[in-house]
């Protein structure tokens, strides 16, 4: 993996970064594993505009990637590694000795033929997917789960990594990559390593139209708009309408806490915003 500048024989590509692609292995994701994906442009089932600068962007079919890693005890090889325009991550192919074929977020350092498992009696290695309980501290991990069985939700994005840091109990202390330390049952499935395609945050994009394709529409302020639009519209001159910053819906965007979640507050040891 690497990052390459194509030479700038205009200003849209004076600034622009591409990945090499050096570590994908394939461009045809398998049949069986993806399907359709419906673009929503921002919008719920009401139609109502919910998230915006949304809409456009190169049609993708969805890979379905196994975050569960629930076959225990079964020896897998890695067959290819993938392209996914869904995430920013790399997918691996994983042939069972069984028979199937699933595919997982790529860690960094995973090569084809590699053998991996998954299960209390698997290995601490690059790729294996464990309980917490069994793996050391110290131990990077990534696609972590949160409840029992539901399958990795932390840890999912190129270049992210985890940190085992305590065990007390039925709870493992687990430091993310905000910097948040979080409590999660011993018994949550983790997969060792780091994720991989870790140059994916230093890639320039360099012109506006490379968003679009992603799906991703120009951002306008709010002081920008007409009060019928934003709470922070209208007013002669330049001007912020006489309000502190906020929301269209009038939900205040600086230093105001939206987390509502008691059932958890418990469970986090050390917030991402901590001195």
């Amino acid at each position: 993996m690497g990052i390459k500048q194509i030479r700038p024989i205009n200003n849209s590509s004076r600034f622009q970064t591409y990945s090499t692609f050096e570590e994908i292995t394939t461009a045809r994701p398998q049949k069986r594993l993806t399907r359709g994906k419906a673009s929503t442009g921002g919008r719920n089932n009401s139609g109502s505009l919910t998230n915006w600068w949304r809409g456009g962007g190169h049609k993708r079919r969805y890979r379905e990637i196994d975050f569960r890693r629930d076959k225990h005890g079964i020896e897998a090889v890695v067959t290819s590694i993938e392209y996914d325009p869904n995430r920013t991550a790399r997918i691996a192919l994983l042939q069972y000795t069984d028979g199937e074929k699933r595919y997982i977020l790529c860690p960094a350092g995973l090569k084809i033929g590699d053998r991996i498992a998954a299960g209390e009696t698997a290995e601490v290695n690059v790729g294996n997917a464990l309980p917490l309980r069994r793996i050391p501290l110290g131990t990077t991990v990534h696609n972590i789960e949160l409840k029992l069985g539901k399958g990795g939700q932390l840890v999912r994005s190129a270049g992210g990594g985890a940190q085992l840091m305590a065990k007390e109990g039925d709870y493992a202390q687990v430091r993310l990559p905000s910097g948040e330390v979080r409590r999660v049952h011993v018994d949550c499935y983790a997969t060792v390593g780091q994720v991989g395609n870790l140059d994916h945050e230093n890639i320039s994009f360099g012109k506006a139209g490379r968003r679009r394709w992603l799906g991703r529409k120009p951002h306008n302020r709010g002081v920008s708009m007409n009060p019928v639009d934003h709470p922070m519209g209208g007013g002669e001159g330049k001007t912020s309408g006489g309000r502190h910053p906020c929301s269209p819906w009038g939900t205040p965007a600086k230093g105001f806490k939206t987390r509502n979640n008691k059932r958890t507050e418990a469970m986090i040891v050390r917030r991402r915003s901590a001195k």
